[in-house]
């Protein structure tokens, strides 16, 4: 697979056959899981085959995924995007040609629909904080167990964020380290009220909700409502968005 950086097809897309032909297989065919949901369909993007075939491997059919496509550097996932309408895009953060950061930026600009789960290593938290202000969903380890992966990738490919608990800190770091941007949205912050501002204040130093719910002394309940209220009035996707936004403006204790 030397020198190709466009995307590779697999079941799910479509794949050529001799002669110049092609066939479908897979994603035209409303494949679903063993319970009848239908699959997870996967992008995957990263330049090394045996981390490609490893994730081959994990996000089979049998566990509820489909990979449709495959790129070996970030310049032809966004035509592998629109080619084959994938649920997610698993993608590397470091490549040739194209690297994650700037393929992300791509893709959030032009399908923001399709979320980006970031595939990193522990010495990457420059990067992965780049990868999340590009507009990544979330992060996860290249060697974490084949379960965690799968749910990682189903709870970012149903709108969700995952931020790998073992680097969140060194990423959230990276950020207290980095000078705040000009607020281009403040007046969004006077629509949250007291409360919703402390909320967001310990979501942007990487606290879960009942992390949140113990510091506030209230209910988890209560801490899920402040949250979903939170990135409805700032217009936010997830966790992740609301972690950049509040860096982004200032709200946090060491700035």
């Amino acid at each position: 697979m030397s020198g190709m950086t466009g995307p590779t097809d697999l079941p799910g897309g479509s794949t050529d056959l001799p002669g110049g032909s092609t066939a479908p297989v897979g994603g035209s065919t409303g494949l679903t899981d063993s319970a009848g949901n239908p699959l997870i369909r996967v992008l995957l993007v990263d330049d090394q085959d045996l981390v490609r075939a490893g994730l081959r491997g994990i996000l089979r059919e049998r566990f509820g995924f489909q990979i449709v496509a495959e790129c070996e550097d970030g310049s032809g996932a966004l035509a592998a995007v629109r080619a084959h309408a994938p649920d997610i895009v698993l993608m590397d953060v470091r490549m040739p040609v194209l690297g994650g950061i700037a393929a992300t930026a791509q893709l959030a600009a032009a399908a923001p629909g399709t979320p980006v789960l970031a595939l990193t290593t522990f010495n990457d938290d420059e990067a992965l904080a780049g990868m999340l202000r590009a507009g990544a969903a979330g992060f996860v380890l290249k060697h974490v167990p084949a379960e965690e992966l799968q749910r990682a990738v189903r709870v970012v490919a149903e709108g969700g964020a995952w931020l790998d608990p073992a680097v969140t800190a060194h990423v959230l770091e990276v950020y207290r380290e980095t000078p705040a941007r000009s607020p281009e949205r403040s007046g969004a912050l006077d629509r949250l009220t007291g409360r919703e501002l402390d909320v967001l204040r310990l979501i942007a130093r990487g606290r879960t909700n009942a992390e949140i719910a113990a510091d506030l002394s209230v209910g988890e309940g209560t801490v899920k409502t402040h949250v979903n209220h939170i990135f409805t009035k700032l217009d936010l996707r997830d966790r992740a968005a609301a972690i950049i936004f509040a860096f982004d403006h200032g709200l946090t204790d060491d700035r």
